[in-house]
């Protein structure tokens, strides 16, 4: 299994380091904004024998691009890795930073939820800004 899982890690590791080199070589990465996570993390320990658990209390997210600065570690977990401590943000904070970062206020989207005209403010997210700005 461990076999496997490192084959898994070397293969997915080669595709955004591929579409970085590639925008870069090409003068793209300055206006495009690149993120890589999941919508979960994962347990730092075992549940059973076939894994790990979601873990949606402590997880990471990378941004690269679009004018992001970088070398920055935002946030911290606690030693297990379990649950954010420093800087904790909710996936509709997230949405409202990734609107921020292009340029777009988040109340000036508008987007039809059920039928009803939303935002991502009424949903509680905020622009984190402690991001800085290359």
């Amino acid at each position: 299994m461990e076999e496997t899982h490192s084959r898994q890690c070397l293969q997915s590791d080669s595709l955004p380091a591929g579409l970085l080199k590639d925008l870069k070589s090409r003068g793209l990465l300055d206006d495009t904004l690149v993120i890589w996570g999941g919508e979960f993390g994962r347990t730092p320990m075992s549940e059973t024998e076939d894994g790990r658990d979601h873990n949606p209390t402590g997880f990471t997210m990378w941004m690269t691009g679009g004018g992001v600065q970088g070398g920055q570690v935002i946030g911290a977990t606690d030693e297990l890795g379990l649950w954010a401590t420093e800087d904790r943000l909710h996936v509709h904070d997230l949405h409202a930073t990734i609107l921020h970062l292009l340029g777009i206020h988040n109340l000036d989207l508008i987007y039809h939820y059920k039928g009803r005209p939303e935002n991502p403010k009424i949903n509680e997210g905020s622009a984190f800004t402690k991001i800085a700005i290359g």
